[in-house]
This record gives C-alpha cells, structure tokens and sequence, in this order.
C-alpha cells in the first residue's frame, strides 16, 4: 500500500482527501437538517411543560420539590385507576403530609396494601397503590373529599360512623370518633396525642385535624360537601351552552391573525403580537369571558387538565375543553365547537377550526379527556 501511495502525485492526494472530507461534511450536515426538521415537526404540537399543579375547580398544590417530583407518577396511576386528573393536587399535599416525599413509601400506602407497616420499599409502588386507596376511599365516602381525606387517616370505619351522624364530614364528628376509638385502644399504651389542643378532648385516635392538615398544601376550590366545583357561570358547556358560545365567539375572533409559536402566548407583547400555542390560545379565550383558567406565563396543557369538571364525551357541549396524544399524553388542547370540530392554535394554521373527526389526524389522537370550566 505504500508503494502504491508513492506512485500517486501528491497533488491527487491532497484533491482526493479534500474531496472525501467534502462528501462527509454534506452527509453530516444532512443528518441535522433530517433531525431538525423532524424536531420542529413534532414541536407544532407541542407544549412546554413546567409542572403547576391544578385542582378540584382551579387550584394549586404547594408542596415541596420532593414532592413535586411525584407528579408525573400520580398522574400515571390517576389514569391507571380511573381517577380524574382533578384530584392529582389533592393527593399531592396529602403526600407532603404523610410523608414530605421522602422514603420508600411517600405515600404510605403499606398498611392498606398488606396490613402492615413497612412492607412496600418502591415510591413507585406506594403511589400505585396509595392511588387506588385514595379512589376507594372517596367512592365509599361519596365523592365528599373531606370525609374521605379524614378516613385515609382514620381508616373506613370513620366513614360508616359519618354515615350513621348525619352523612357528612364535619370536624366536630371527626373529634367524636377519635374520642370513641381512643376509649377503646388508651389500654395498650400506644397512643398518644399527635396534637397538644386534642389532650383535653382526649381525642388521641389518629389525627382528628388531618384534612385542615393536608388542605395547608392546597389552595383552591371545595365545594361545601367536598365535591369538585360546579362550573363557573353554569359551565363552559353549561345551561343553555350560552358561557361556551361565549368562549368560542372569543376565540373566533382571533382566527386568521395568529401564528403558531411554542412557548407562545405567555406574555402580553406575545398576545398582541399574535403568538400563541394551544394551551396559552385556550386560557387568552377563558380570560375573554371573566374565567380565569391559570396565569399566563404558566399555562400548560397540565395545569388546564387538571382544573374544571370531567366530562363523559358522549356528554361534550361546545365550548368544553378537549384533549389529543400529539407528542405526549395530553400534548394538545381545544375548545369543542360541535359536530366533531374544536377551535385550536395549531402549528401551520395559528388560531382555526380543525376536525376531530374519526380518520383525521386529531380525531385519531382525541383520547376522551372533556373538561368544562
């Protein structure tokens, strides 16, 4: 081989060599440009993500990192289970009160696992399983969040005494059954007062203060029975559908003058530029009729599915908000506008009408999600 390298002009060599280096930068160059491109195809429909929690009506969990990180993995097991999103924020302060995230168990879902303290060692199990308890629980105490958060720290035998006092939480029959049940266990010696002000009631079973315990990591709306809110205004798609009519003739207004942009919509100089994403097109809408749905620098196709009502699509009015699979889970948002048609911002369009009919590209990624606010 170097005999042969000999033979050739050293110009031809230089020629060939530069010409290979040529070839290799354009192959290079055409990878990044084929990535690229399919990067910003994918990003039309996406959305940023920053994670803000939501609530039972519109409201936020205020829980720490720790915490926070658990999110993703509620919302997992939310669906898993069959729970709506809505009470993804409540269950994150009740694990900041039961455990702060921290541990094996963050949701200290052990004993209603396997009876028994200790036996799970997987966050993520715990969660699976806490979850589902959670589920349980709130059917057995009929939707009423207080009862049922006061009975995750009570156990169901709270539930059949309520049902016997009236029906309903209050914190006065959850000071009563702590007092009954310590009359039965103070013999063993191994209870004891979490709180000093339940001393003198002598109302030492569990934690007779629990849900005003968890709710300090939430802030939002609770209906008197402990049932999410109704919506506002008799809903998005309420009476009449008049609340939603007005949402969509919002939004209308806006077809034909927007541009796509991700990460749009999230400041004003954006808005009256005309820039939007589909989660930021949706609260701008929201905000036209006096409903405030999130703030505007942190929207997300997140923080909208976990606010307003759940709503069975056989049930959607105009002016619901419905969701599609795009690039994730939930990766676009819209406002129903009947007859298998949404009003979106979408990425070669900006602000119009799409179709989500069966066969077209959104009616093949509508997963079912309806919420009205």
């Amino acid at each position: 081989m170097h005999i042969v390298l000999q033979l050739i002009p050293k110009k031809y060599l230089i020629g060939g060599t530069l010409i290979l280096l040529g070839l290799s930068g354009l192959l290079i160059m055409s990878t990044i440009v084929a990535i690229t491109g399919e990067f910003e195809k994918d990003s039309q429909q996406s959305e940023v993500t920053e994670i803000e929690g939501g609530g039972i009506g519109v409201g936020t969990a205020n829980v720490s990192p720790e915490v926070m990180k658990y999110q993703p993995l509620l919302e997992k097991y939310a669906q898993k289970h069959g729970l709506d999103a809505s009470y993804v924020p409540i269950m994150m302060a009740l694990m900041m009160q039961e455990s702060g995230g921290r541990g094996n168990d963050p949701m200290q879902s052990s004993e209603s696992f396997c009876g028994s303290v200790g036996c799970i060692s997987s966050p993520e199990l715990s969660v699976d399983k806490g979850v589902l308890h959670f589920k349980s629980v709130l059917e057995k105490a009929h939707y009423d969040l207080k009862l049922c958060l006061q009975s995750y720290n009570f156990g169901g035998g709270f539930i059949n005494y309520v049902m016997k006092n009236g029906g309903k939480y209050t914190p006065e029959l959850a000071i009563s059954f702590s007092q009954s049940q310590y009359q039965k266990v103070k013999h063993t010696g191994n209870y004891h007062c979490v709180r000093p002000e339940m001393v003198p009631y002598q109302a030492c079973y569990g934690d007779a203060k629990y849900v005003d315990a968890v709710l300090k990591y939430y802030t939002g709306t609770i209906t008197a029975d402990g049932k999410p809110a109704a919506p506002a205004s008799g809903g998005s798609g309420g009476s009449g559908g008049k609340s939603g009519v007005k949402v969509i003739d919002a939004g209308k207004t806006l077809i034909g003058k927007t541009r796509y942009v991700f990460g749009g919509g999230r400041s004003q100089s954006d808005i009256n530029a005309g820039r939007f994403d589909c989660s930021s097109f949706v609260r701008w809408a929201f905000e036209q009729v006096g409903m405030n749905v999130g703030p505007m620098s942190g929207v997300t196709t997140d923080t909208l599915k976990t606010q307003g009502q759940a709503i069975n699509p056989k049930d959607m009015k105009p002016g619901d908000v419905v969701f599609f699979d795009t690039y994730k889970i939930d990766g676009h948002v819209g406002i129903y506008v009947g007859n298998n048609q949404f009003l979106g911002c979408q990425g070669k369009t900006g602000v119009a009408i799409a179709s989500m009919a069966k066969g077209t590209y959104f009616g093949e990624r509508f997963n079912g999600r309806v919420k009205r606010f």
